[in-house]
């Protein structure tokens, strides 16, 4: 049982350090030695819990597909009104995340990039941004929207091109642009 202690919270550290690292500088722009001295692990204990750096990537990408789904999720029900609110007040969830660390771009959009087409990565990429698509597909049904499916893409091209202009110029007031554009989307397809 102590080991499996243990083993969480190296693991933990571990991801912890790696999160911060690919998110501020890029999947290939850090190496695992960067990893192994940020975590404060050794290397033996790294490569206990990810047998490779594309390993470590795709889990990373997976908890980050979590956690960010969350986010919006809950900045959506934060508006405490109905799917067209919730549709516009999901764009609050990227003025929190620049307000937390400033805005090194979407995770997601950035694997892309970087990643192989048939890597690990770019498979969790995708299934995160199907994820999305699917929700924003919903609450767009739920909104009465004609074309919730193209409501949802739309929605979903301005949280990225937020998220990219936010990288590019460091200003949140893209996210404000990007919810006001979202605001008259819905409102013209609801």
């Amino acid at each position: 049982m102590v080991t499996r202690v243990r083993k969480t919270k190296s693991e933990e550290r571990i991801l912890t350090a790696a999160a911060e690292l690919f998110y501020a500088n890029g999947l290939r722009g850090v190496g695992i030695d960067q990893v192994i001295a940020a975590s404060g692990v050794a290397k033996s204990t790294l490569y206990a819990h990810f047998r490779t750096k594309e390993e470590l990537v795709a889990t990373y990408l997976r908890r980050t597909d979590d956690s960010w789904m969350a986010q919006l999720q809950d900045a959506a029900a934060r508006t405490g009104g109905g799917p067209r609110e919730q549709l516009v007040g999901l764009f609050d969830a990227l003025t929190d995340a620049f307000d937390r660390h400033g805005f090194f771009g979407c995770p997601f959009v950035s694997a892309a990039v970087e990643a192989d087409l048939d890597s690990e990565a770019r498979a969790v990429t995708v299934r995160h941004t199907r994820r999305r698509q699917s929700w924003l597909t919903e609450l767009g049904e739920r909104a009465g929207a004609a074309e919730p499916d193209a409501l949802a893409r739309q929605i979903g091209l301005l949280i990225d091109g937020a998220l990219a202009s936010g990288r590019l110029l460091q200003d949140r007031a893209v996210v404000e642009e990007a919810k006001s554009a979202a605001r008259r989307l819905v409102a013209d397809r609801t």
